[in-house]
């Protein structure tokens, strides 16, 4: 008798048929019969693929059901932590180099807290070499500038004035001549304010008590005039006037000439008093013909009126007659003009002439240019001063004498 084939491949393989394991009975019994039949099993597989397949895509689940979690992520800033101070011994180093004007302003700071003088040609960068001045605590400091006691509004702008009980700009910004005996010289350094290297040279190396004379022309005259007082020079102002060759050799604008009628040279005159404060007297800057001259006498008669001197740098001819002095202006005349022949042994020798003189005399005044060769000379020759027997006093010695006469042993 034949066999089913469904029982053929439904049993064990090495089982015989008397061996085979008893079917359940029953309903589950025809269940599980009918699972095992391969086509059966197939289907119900294919049916449980489909039946995912369905739920994936209705649920939208790209991870088949599989356990998940999602986590929202922020992106914060780093916050910034309190940077220490920074032990004094070791500052920190700036990233970035301050401007010139912050330099400029530190520069100056020191110098008005502290008295030290820092002189750079006027214009010139910070980063520009400079020379660093620091006064002795002893050395004398000139009186500030303007002072109203001897100051007066003018239709040009603030002019010296003599103030009450006779007080004079020649006494009030003068520097004190400093204890000593001996002979003297005095020396006077004219033409500056209009070369910022020559002036800031002659500020800065020269002694402070050099007196310095300044033009009453550049942008930055009153500004250059104000550190040589900080440093310790007293001052003049130079007073463009006719020189015998005009106008081949002109003084500039607003010379005083000898063909303008008195209130327009008057009006020059105020023009100059006004450029900057803080001088003692005035010294010409060419006018050989003017101070020969008898337009000569209302200019001289304003100056001493005003409480000033007035100092002849010598560079001129000698008037062969004194200008009239009516009101005893206080008058002196250098007696030697150091760099008359511009090379290093002419100043030389004429500054060996003016110990000689000064020693014969008692006194010596004497007038140089700001150029630089002269600067170099006449600071040499004051570092061995002592060795030389004679000591260096302002100009304004030779001015602040009896007001009824002349001075100067040039006269």
């Amino acid at each position: 008798m034949t066999e089913p084939t469904d029982d053929i491949l439904t049993r064990p393989l090495g089982v015989s048929e008397a061996k085979a394991p008893e079917q359940p009975s029953g309903p589950l019994g025809r269940v599980l019969a009918a699972a095992r039949r391969p086509k059966v099993a197939a289907g119900a597989i294919a049916a449980g693929l489909i039946l995912s397949l369905g739920l994936v895509v209705a649920l939208g689940d790209p991870h088949g059901g599989e356990p998940h979690a999602e986590a929202l992520i922020t992106i914060r800033e780093p916050v910034a932590r309190p940077i220490a101070a920074a032990p004094a011994a070791e500052p920190p180093v700036a990233t970035m180099s301050p401007g010139p004007s912050q330099l400029q302003r530190s520069a100056e700071e020191i110098e008005s807290a502290s008295g030290v003088t820092v002189v750079r040609p006027l214009g010139s960068a910070p980063t520009d070499a400079v020379v660093i001045r620091v006064p002795p605590p002893s050395a004398p400091r000139l009186a500030p500038a303007p002072d109203r006691r001897i100051s007066e509004a003018g239709r040009h702008g603030l002019m010296p004035k003599l103030g009450e009980g006779q007080v004079r700009a020649l006494d009030v910004y003068a520097r004190a001549e400093e204890p000593g005996t001996g002979p003297r010289i005095a020396i006077v350094i004219t033409g500056l304010g209009v070369g910022q290297a020559a002036t800031a040279g002659a500020t800065a190396r020269l002694p402070a008590t050099v007196s310095l004379a300044f033009l009453p022309y550049g942008n930055e005259v009153e500004r250059a005039v104000a550190r040589a007082r900080d440093a310790g020079h007293e001052v003049f102002l130079q007073l463009p006037m006719e020189p015998f060759d005009y106008p081949d050799s002109d003084p500039g604008p607003q010379s005083l000439l000898t063909a303008l009628k008195g209130p327009e040279n008057a009006d020059r005159l105020a023009w100059a008093l006004a450029r900057f404060p803080g001088y003692v007297g005035i010294v010409n800057y060419m006018g050989s013909k003017l101070m020969a001259d008898a337009a000569f006498e209302p200019v001289l008669r304003e100056i001493g009126s005003r409480g000033l001197g007035f100092l002849d740098d010598g560079t001129g001819p000698k008037p062969a007659a004194a200008p009239a002095n009516k009101t005893r202006t206080p008058i002196a005349r250098a007696e030697l003009v150091l760099d008359a022949t511009p090379r290093a042994d002419a100043i030389d020798a004429a500054l060996a002439q003016a110990e000689a003189r000064a020693k014969a005399n008692g006194f010596a005044l004497v007038s140089a240019s700001g150029a630089a060769l002269t600067v170099d000379r006449i600071a040499r020759w004051a570092r061995d001063l002592e060795s030389h027997g004679v000591r260096l006093v302002p100009a304004s010695v030779a001015l602040r004498g009896a007001r009824d006469k002349r001075v100067s042993t040039a006269d």
